[in-house]
């Protein structure tokens, strides 16, 4: 069975306009757990969206495998919005898995962007928190 989330953490990462005051909005730059592959996160309309600035070459193969032939630029987090209670709904793109997902995402310290997907009606749900970096990766 093909690993699932070493490129989306099996299902989130998001991003959405600030949800109010006090809140802060999940914009910026965000590297996976694995360390293998970095987001951009910024306006996309009126929702907030996520692009791969940066994969390893191990996160570009698995996208391979999944159908994503150019994994850099793929708009991995969708419409994401506030939904009022601190955290984000939006759909997360899997390039790995070549599919789709509903997730949420909330920010338990500024640093910190935790994602939660669930597969099959929320049968299936995991998570993992990606960490705020100030630069795209080099290598």
């Amino acid at each position: 069975m093909r690993r699932i989330g070493r490129i989306a953490a099996c299902l989130g990462l998001a991003c959405a306009m600030p949800a109010g005051a006090g809140t802060p909005a999940p914009s910026g730059l965000w590297l996976s757990p694995h360390n293998d592959v970095a987001v951009r996160t910024g306006p996309c309309g009126t929702r907030l969206c996520g692009w791969v600035v940066w994969a390893s070459t191990t996160a570009r193969a698995d996208a391979r495998d999944g159908g994503t032939d150019r994994l850099l630029g793929t708009e991995l987090l969708q419409d994401y919005a506030a939904d009022g209670s601190g955290a984000w709904s939006g759909t997360v793109f899997v390039p790995d898995m070549g599919r789709r997902f509903a997730s949420r995402i909330d920010l338990p310290r500024p640093d910190a962007l935790r994602i939660r997907g669930c597969l099959w009606g929320g049968m299936l749900c995991r998570s993992q928190t990606w960490s705020r970096i100030d630069q795209v990766p080099h290598g």
